[in-house]
């Protein structure tokens, strides 16, 4: 499975495993603000289908790393773009302006200050995402959106590790699975109606990598 050789290894020896505020500072330099892979290939063509119109909205990049959601928010005539991240390091390889110093719990934004909330494979670094849903619905004006993806638990569960290569050495980023109910458990608390789902599968351009179960799934969902 040659895509898994960058962001993802089926376990054969332990890899070290570091957590993502380790991992992406020792990953940033190499992380570049688009889809690099084709997991990520397969995800993003999935999350830019259930996007909502943009045009006029200011946008909330959660998690956003290198900034690939709030690029691609702009370039879909978002108002404005905010990115949040806990790594100055990924926020140092953003190119866009609006960049915040932040976890994604608590969110350092007004209740009902956000249109649209991306979050683009990043809660599977969260153990608790309760919390982090209840901070997305209070940033959320009515009648707002979120989506939300994360790494498919077919792969996890089928003992895959999210890795990447640093000076020649392998490491693993610690990710928690988090399962459908998981997801509509904590959306449904929070107020939130997950309305559509997508299970990516990799892109027929990706498709010798050989791998046809789902890679990535894709939530989106609608504050009341």
């Amino acid at each position: 499975m040659r895509y898994l050789r960058r962001w993802f290894h089926l376990r054969s020896k332990p890899i070290p495993v570091l957590n993502s505020f380790e991992a992406y500072t020792r990953w940033a330099a190499t992380y570049p603000p688009h889809a690099h892979n084709a997991l990520m290939r397969a995800e993003e063509a999935a999350f830019i289908a259930l996007l909502p119109a943009l045009n006029g909205r200011t946008v909330l990049d959660l998690a956003c790393g290198s900034g690939r959601y709030a690029e691609i928010a702009l370039a879909r005539g978002a108002a404005h773009a905010i990115g949040i991240d806990n790594s100055p390091h990924m926020l140092a390889q953003a190119q866009f302006r609006n960049r915040i110093l932040a976890t994604v719990s608590p969110i350092p934004l007004a209740p009902r200050s956000i249109d649209v909330v991306l979050c683009g494979l990043a809660l599977g670094h969260v153990p608790d995402l309760d919390t982090a849903f209840a901070e997305i619905a209070r940033v959320l004006v009515a009648g707002g959106a979120a989506l939300v993806s994360d790494v498919h638990p077919f792969l996890f569960l089928g003992g895959a590790q999210r890795t990447f290569t640093v000076d020649g050495q392998t490491l693993a980023v610690e990710h928690h699975v988090h399962l459908y109910a998981d997801y509509q458990r904590a959306a449904s608390h929070a107020g939130l109606q997950i309305d559509r789902i997508l299970e990516p599968r990799l892109l027929p351009e990706d498709a010798q990598a050989g791998l046809s179960a789902p890679v990535a799934i894709v939530y989106r969902m609608t504050k009341p």
